[in-house]
């Protein structure tokens, strides 16, 4: 759909939880915050790509290859930092996994335009929604939304916002940090929509894609914040996307109603830090478990919906959650069910995580993709084999770097 002046100091721990409270509404995330300063396809394939990394001076330095590769589709690579990036001619809009490019811009992402960002927003319509044949269960009643408490680093650790660039200006989507299974305790792994990093069938990979763990750490207002250095704004700094993962299905099916790529609008990043070496996890102090077991939609008494939802008549700074009994939707019986839940929140929620508790531990079982335009209920993707191929490639080729 579509900071902060408490952080932990240097030896200090806290714990972290991401909950609420009564019957079926426990979301605990046990996990523990390091100190915020970091200076220390086609088909069921996965589609995976990969970029470069800046060299320090806000100038890109990118690997002859895709250099090379960027030179074929007649970018000129010295130009791209300088801002380059903002041609976006359909031509030259590069699309295919393997022509993924995010070298980082120093200084980019600065708060007043992270504040300025759109919401990338995936609205269903009434035609599309309705052409299950049955399929769907009947439509949730709507949940309110209601704000995270803060900071948000103590209770919603592994959650922040996604930001890119895209034809329309720069956008805003959220994210969770998850672990990585081939490098425990060291993940640099972030699972968003596919939508918030790849415009879909017609379209390309966005650019200068960022994840900004823990934004706004206090919650603070526009007001509040209209002073604010980048240190408030994101506490744990700003991480680049260096290598990006979606499905065959969203580069070849996603559409503005989330088209027949929705059932399978899912990405995952691996991110570093725009400054420092310290991995993501380390530094933020949590990471969540992913569920790939699809488990269907009665088996599952509720789950959780986390984001930064920035639409009216929200604005984007603060978090928000949902939690709410799963039931499924379908856009075509051709394609996966997917789960949906009543929940107010607005656009920029997109790639938001959504969690379930099995076992007395959170997990992360779906992801904020598609909503209806009177914002009364969200839609998330299963995830089963295919997410599942994308997580574990990501890992075992490009986690470790």
């Amino acid at each position: 759909m579509p900071s902060t002046r408490t952080l932990t100091g240097p030896g200090r721990r806290r714990r972290t939880a991401l909950a609420a409270t009564g019957l079926l509404t426990s979301l605990a995330l046990a996990a523990t915050a390091c100190n915020g300063s970091d200076n220390d396809s086609v088909g069921d394939k996965p589609a995976t790509a990969s970029q470069s990394s800046g060299t320090g001076d806000g100038k890109p330095h990118i690997p002859a290859d895709i250099a090379s590769r960027l030179k074929e589709h007649g970018i000129d690579v010295d130009e791209w930092a300088k801002g380059g990036w903002k041609d976006w001619d359909k031509d030259k809009w590069l699309s295919a996994a393997k022509d993924f490019v995010n070298p980082v811009i120093d200084d980019l992402w600065k708060p007043e335009r992270m504040k300025s960002a759109h919401e990338a927003n995936k609205t269903v319509s009434t035609k599309d929604a309705a052409a299950d044949q049955g399929v769907s269960d009947p439509v949730p009643a709507p949940v309110e939304a209601t704000a995270e408490k803060t900071p948000y680093h103590e209770n919603a650790a592994p959650v922040g916002k996604v930001f890119f660039d895209s034809p329309e200006g720069s956008m805003v989507c959220s994210g969770t940090v998850i672990k990585d299974v081939n490098h425990p305790g060291r993940s640099n792994l972030v699972w968003t929509a596919g939508h918030c990093v790849h415009a879909g069938a017609g379209g390309g990979w966005y650019r200068n894609i960022a994840f900004v763990p823990a934004y706004n750490d206090l919650g603070e207002s526009a007001s509040q914040l209209s002073n604010a250095n980048a240190a408030e704004i994101a506490p744990y700094g700003n991480w680049w996307a260096d290598w990006a993962s979606t499905s065959g299905q969203w580069i070849q099916g996603g559409s503005e109603s989330g088209g027949a790529g929705a059932a399978y609008d899912f990405a995952v990043l691996h991110v570093k830090p725009e400054q420092g070496t310290k991995s993501l996890e380390e530094t933020v102090g949590a990471a969540l478990d992913v569920d790939f077991s699809a488990p269907s939609a009665p088996q599952v008494p509720e789950m959780g919906a986390w984001g930064y939802p920035a639409a009216p008549p929200y604005d984007g700074l603060q978090m928000f959650k949902c939690l709410d009994r799963p039931g499924r939707f379908s856009l075509e019986p051709s394609l996966p069910t997917m789960y949906r839940i009543g929940c107010t929140m607005t656009g920029g929620s997109s790639g938001g995580g959504w969690f379930r508790v099995v076992d007395g531990e959170t997990e992360l079982v779906s992801n904020t993709s598609i909503g209806p335009s009177d914002n009364t209920w969200l839609a998330g993707p299963q995830l089963g084999p295919t997410a599942e191929s994308l997580y574990e490639n990501m890992s075992r080729t490009y986690g470790g770097r």
